[in-house]
């Protein structure tokens, strides 16, 4: 059986193929999220990865910020839950999940079965969040992806104390003014944003093991200062940010299979 659960998140849509509910076919990962076009970009490339068409799909399941806005699909599923499923489908020991995303931050605690049994959200600023890591990164004018590998470089991170993006924007402009090497910003950056979201996760409780999903789980820099800040391990995965598709596409073959 052939299940399919697409995420279209605020700035990238994601969309996994699951057989059987255990076996990923196919993923596709497209940048470009709610208001664009990029839904059915991501499905035809699972499509054409697994040589199937949706004729052959079971059930399809969206999640994200535009889960109500594609018609595609037979059901829809929170992004708390689809987070859930998804995480401890790729980490099955995990009990503490915190997610990162382009708009928010979540925090989600996990039982010993994986299902979710309480969270805490950040969706009123776009401070913790990758939004965050985006509007910094275009002030050094470099990609977000190499802001992990420059921050592994500083020798002494700079204190980016603002809690609003606004007035951090204006702190990182002058400590850049007053010399300070871009290596040791972009540290206290990475470092700003775990500390706020660090705050968010002993506000839920945090039990290990913990996992990190989202975009952001890609920037060594964050979670590196996600595990000094928290005392504990922070693990992820190569497809961290596609636990949102696979657990709606889990989901999906759960609602098959009924």
């Amino acid at each position: 059986m052939y299940t399919l659960g697409i995420d279209i998140g605020s700035t990238t849509t994601k969309c996994v193929m699951l057989r059987d509910g255990a076996e990923v076919l196919a993923a596709s990962l497209v940048e470009a999220g709610v208001g664009a076009d990029g839904t059915a970009e991501a499905v035809e490339s699972v499509l054409v990865q697994s040589g199937l068409n949706m004729a052959a799909v079971a059930y399809t399941v969206a999640t994200g910020y535009g889960r109500k806005r594609w018609t595609g699909a037979d059901g829809e599923i929170s992004e708390l839950s689809a987070h859930a499923l998804g995480c401890h489908f790729l980490m099955p020991e995990a009990r503490t999940v915190i997610d990162i995303g382009g708009q928010d931050a979540k925090v989600i605690s996990l039982d010993d079965s994986g299902r979710m049994s309480g969270f805490v959200m950040n969706d009123k600023c776009a401070a913790g969040t990758g939004r965050f890591l985006d509007v910094m990164a275009g002030i050094l004018k470099v990609g977000v992806d190499a802001l992990g590998s420059m921050a592994a470089r500083s020798e002494s991170p700079a204190d980016i104390s603002s809690t609003c993006t606004v007035f951090a924007e204006s702190e990182v402009i002058s400590q850049l003014a007053n010399g300070t090497p871009v290596p040791d910003v972009v540290a206290g950056i990475c470092n700003s944003v775990a500390a706020r979201v660090s705050a968010l996760a002993r506000r839920q409780g945090v039990k290990e093991a913990v996992y990190m999903s989202g975009g952001v789980a890609k920037n060594e820099g964050v979670r590196k200062a996600l595990e000094r800040e928290l005392g504990v391990t922070v693990s992820t995965s190569p497809d961290a940010q596609l636990a949102g598709a696979l657990g709606a596409a889990l989901n999906a073959y759960r609602k098959a299979s009924t």
